[in-house]
């Protein structure tokens, strides 16, 4: 091959490689579009919010796992009224019949009305069985979907973590309430067919009827699942913490836990009043005429300090955390 030819050859593969390495400078081109575009800031309509949260809500009402819970949760009071109702022998104690005088906050009302026992069941509820039914819940709320493999994909809808994180504690506040109103219509409904409706005995010693008392049952309902909103924001910041949503579950009941044994210790009193669940049988007050709201008033600060904490935490890590690991 002549000089002349091989330098022909050469200068065509020069073009070739020119070509390819025009080629590759499309596809940079479109690879750079692509960032452009999840980059756009995309106009993020508020009801856009609200079918994300409506979303997880479905979510987790419909899982077999929280149904359980809540099954649980219902059980407990139809129990209560059964061990209550054999151990009176059917006596209502109006008369004088056997009225246990041990037993949980209100239990040795229930025989003379049947509301009580959805004091005496919240009460028996509130300092294990509701709390690990939101430990789980919150706890599986981010890690669960990292384990899953889902939580990327829900980050591809233009919602954002900060609004994604948002409906996951929603959501969670959401189970709360609806935990604490499974316990309190099962209680109620128990109540009314195992024992009599009346009057109400305040714990002042005053009476109120019936419909007021019926009113302080839905105060204090709320009020016991507002008591659960910082050990809620606790155990979605856990959830942030681990791509294992067993994990997560396992360690947010762990702090549980741990925080009712250190409750326990009277060595450690000093500690007490910062513990999350120090204050939540403080709605027993809310049974007072008139209704003594200190005691209310010091928990509800408490969760939304919790709540505030450890929500900032969660948001904090759940911003940088990297969801493709």
């Amino acid at each position: 091959m002549s000089r002349a030819e091989a330098t022909g050859v050469r200068g065509e593969a020069d073009g070739v490689r020119g070509e390819a390495t025009g080629v590759r400078d499309e596809g940079g081109g479109v690879r750079g579009e692509g960032g452009g575009v999840r980059g756009v800031s995309v106009h993020r309509n508020p009801l856009w919010t609200f079918g994300i949260l409506r979303s997880e809500v479905t979510t987790i009402l419909r899982r077999w796992r929280t149904l359980t819970l809540l099954g649980v949760l219902a059980a407990v009071p139809v129990l209560i009224g059964i061990a209550v109702r054999i151990e009176t022998g059917g006596g209502d104690g109006a008369d004088g019949g056997p009225v246990g005088a041990a037993g949980p906050a209100f239990l040795t009302q229930v025989t003379n009305n049947g509301l009580f026992l959805v004091f005496a069941a919240l009460a028996a509820t509130l300092p294990v069985f509701l709390p690990m039914a939101v430990g789980v819940v919150a706890g599986d709320s981010i890690a669960g979907e990292a384990s899953g493999g889902t939580l990327r994909y829900l980050l591809v809808a233009p919602a954002g973590r900060t609004r994604l994180l948002l409906a996951k504690y929603a959501s969670v506040l959401i189970f709360c309430l609806v935990a604490t109103l499974v316990v309190a219509a099962s209680a109620l409904a128990v109540g009314a067919l195992l024992f009599p409706l009346g009057e109400v005995t305040t714990i002042s010693g005053t009476r109120i009827g019936f419909g007021e008392g019926l009113v302080r049952a839905g105060l204090i309902a709320v009020v016991v699942a507002a008591s659960l909103i910082g050990f809620a924001a606790l155990g979605l910041f856990i959830s942030t913490l681990t791509g294992s949503g067993i994990a997560a579950m396992a360690a947010t009941v762990g702090v549980l836990i741990t925080v009712q044994i250190l409750g326990s210790i009277p060595q450690l009193s000093a500690l007490h009043p910062y513990l999350f669940p120090h204050y939540w049988l403080s709605f027993a007050d809310l049974l007072r005429d008139p209704v003594y709201w200190d005691d209310v008033i010091k928990n509800l600060g408490l969760q939304g300090l919790y709540a505030a904490v450890f929500g900032s935490a969660a948001w904090a890590r759940f911003t940088a955390k990297d969801i493709t690991a």
